[in-house]
């Protein structure tokens, strides 16, 4: 399929959300993106998959001004209690459940982050980088600079698990003027 109908083939898609996610006021999501149970999209988020799928696995959050898009080769594909940090970018590549993309990190086309891995704020993981199981990855370019204890690997989650009840608050119209923005 050449690119203006692959443009148009994605962007002809409605976003599929659960009916348990919440998008804030101000995030976008468009063309062909899945979201699953519980996922949060705060604000001024951009989930933009017009040339290619995105699906964000249940109960992860994707935080304030992060990006996630797509290119013609890869999707993005965000697993189960994933937390993606304020002004991340997570470009067609893959996340695997339970890992935390710290602020402003970068993870670029093609990449693969193992399970229950901390990508730190700030780090740039390069095109076609796969990333074990486990791991702690810091800097520019990104690297393995030791593998996560077993605490801190359940420790991932718990910050998943903690977007998750914030999330509900908001979907609930619990915080004032919130009834207001989901409409």
């Amino acid at each position: 399929m050449n690119f203006p109908e692959r443009i148009n083939n994605f962007l002809g898609s409605q976003p599929n959300l659960h009916p348990t996610a919440w998008v804030a006021p101000g995030a976008t999501v468009l063309g062909a993106a899945t979201l699953g149970e519980e996922v949060s999209v705060w604000f001024h988020t951009t989930i933009r998959a017009d040339i290619n799928a995105i699906t964000v696995g249940p109960r992860s959050n994707i935080q304030d001004g992060a990006v996630i898009h797509v290119a013609d080769a890869y999707g993005a594909h965000i697993g189960e209690l994933v937390t993606v940090g304020h002004q991340a970018i997570v470009h067609a590549c893959t996340v695997d459940n339970e890992v935390l993309v710290g602020m402003g990190a970068i993870i670029m086309d093609g990449a693969e982050i193992g399970a229950r891995s901390i990508i730190g704020a700030g780090a740039l993981i390069t095109g076609g980088t796969k990333i074990p199981p486990g791991s702690l990855v810091l800097g520019s370019p990104g690297k393995v600079v030791r593998s996560l204890s077993a605490e801190e690997q359940s420790s991932i989650k718990v910050w998943a698990e903690r977007y998750v009840t914030l999330s509900r608050v908001y979907l609930q119209g619990s915080v004032p003027g919130s009834r207001d923005m989901a409409k």
